[in-house]
């Protein structure tokens, strides 16, 4: 009855970021592969995938930096007019 209830943890994705694997401790493996030797498989991109990668990104970060700008430029505006 009890392992109806038991909700699976979404927070333990398993993944370290740190090797655990340390010389002294009962689980040490001195034949365990490092996690470093793994190859990523990337995939390659044309050139025109790449831009408009790039591009992407651009339009993704446009309206913060243009409010970034336009916040400064109003508080900008805001200390001229107090002191002048």
């Amino acid at each position: 009855m009890a392992d109806k209830n038991k909700k699976e943890d979404d927070l333990d994705t398993t993944t370290t970021f740190a090797d655990m694997n340390v010389e002294g401790f009962r689980w040490y493996d001195p034949n365990a592969k490092k996690s470093g030797d793994k190859k990523t498989n990337r995939p390659k991109l044309t050139r025109k995938e790449y831009w408009q990668l790039v591009r992407a990104a651009f339009a993704a970060y446009l309206p913060m930096f243009l409010i970034l700008i336009a916040a400064f430029g109003l508080m900008v505006l805001i200390a001229w007019l107090w002191v002048g």
